[in-house]
């Protein structure tokens, strides 16, 4: 009985044991692990080997891009950034959701759908100003906001200078040639970047980073992007211009006929050269010449079909026209001659020929 007791006993607790961890809450995942986890999906949609149109590779991709989205109103939500304070000011675990706008821009341009191509580049765009404008509110690196074809035109008919042509050619060279020595300043800095994340990326993965290399190593990377981010933005806005361009051209096509489609066919010459071909091509219909000439002539395919045939009343016509032409040529004749022997009659011979004359 004392056993029993210890049964009954227990079993109370054990219920209620379930019953606690049936009512506990589920915990929301945090910021900080949906962040993480569509910035691993970004470096696995770069490394990968997938083309960009599977289905595998697309996935990832629109995976990535809700996690981000995701993370990017968790952001707001919490407002952990502002414009009136500084980069020192912001906590090094927070630093890193500056990279949101980025990532996401740089996942939409790996987005596959072709129709909605110019809609996604456009998109992306706006990722990567956004990140660009952040990072020049918080100086975290020198470099000149790029300029899209968008605003070149909008500031070109706000402030329309005249200037002579040699005035404009040589701007223009100038202009050239800074923005080329900017793009090499550009490339070896991201080349030195590169090789300052990948000493420091060995201590993070390692776990044995203190505070200031982890806020080392989040800086870096906001340097890295911002160089991507510069190119990114040039080959986004001519891409731009070529998909519009092409949506200019697109014409409605006119949409033809579809004709039945052709059998295929042996022509034979006689209906016992059809029986000897017929048997040994037996998924191939055969037909004779005169078989074939009469099935065109029913729908009217010849080439003498259209044209219209005599009649027997027309061949009298035609000669009776004949007959009378004949007749009108020798009354012409007739003619001519009696115009000639009445020209000799009042001419002598030799009449106008005055070579011969001594």
């Amino acid at each position: 009985m004392a056993a029993v007791g210890v049964t009954e006993t227990e079993q109370p607790e054990t219920e209620a044991e379930a019953t606690c961890s049936q009512t506990q809450p589920v915990e929301s995942p945090k910021l900080s692990d949906i962040f993480e986890s569509g910035w691993k999906l970004h470096e696995e949609a770069e490394s990968s080997t997938e083309p960009s149109n599977s289905d595998i590779f697309q996935r990832k991709v629109r995976r990535g891009v809700e996690l981000l989205e995701q993370a990017t109103r968790m952001v707001n939500q919490l407002d952990l950034f502002s414009r009136n304070e500084e980069l020192e000011e912001i906590a090094t675990a927070d630093i890193k959701y500056l990279l949101l706008p980025v990532l996401l821009g740089a996942l939409t341009m790996k987005l596959g759908n072709s129709a909605k191509r110019l809609e996604h580049v456009q998109k992306a765009q706006v990722y990567y100003m956004d990140f660009l404008k952040r990072c020049k509110d918080y100086n975290v690196m020198t470099f000149e906001f790029p300029k899209t074809v968008e605003n070149n035109e909008e500031s070109n008919k706000a402030s329309v200078v005249p200037s002579s042509p040699a005035v404009g050619s040589q701007s223009s060279l100038l202009s050239m040639a800074t923005k080329r020595q900017a793009k090499i300043e550009r490339y070896n800095l991201k080349k030195e970047t590169e090789a300052k994340l990948k000493d420091i990326k060995l201590v993070i993965c390692s776990g044995k980073a203190d505070d200031e290399q982890t806020r080392k190593f989040y800086l870096l990377n906001l340097q890295r992007w911002i160089s991507t981010s510069l190119e990114e933005i040039e080959s986004i806005d001519q891409e731009i211009q070529i998909l519009k361009r092409m949506e200019g051209t697109k014409r409605p096509q006119a949409t033809r006929p579809q004709r039945p489609p052709m059998q295929p066919f042996i022509l034979t010459r006689d209906a016992v050269q059809a029986k000897v071909l017929g048997a040994g091509y037996p998924s191939l219909p055969t037909m004779t010449v005169d078989d074939w000439y009469e099935q065109h002539k029913k729908q009217g395919a010849l080439p003498d079909q259209g044209i219209p045939r005599s009649r027997p009343g027309d061949q009298d016509n035609q000669d009776q026209e004949a007959e009378n032409d004949n007749e009108a040529d020798d009354d012409q004749a007739l003619r001519i001659r009696r115009d000639k022997d009445d020209w000799k009659d009042t001419h002598r011979r030799g009449y106008g020929n005055r070579q011969n004359m001594g």
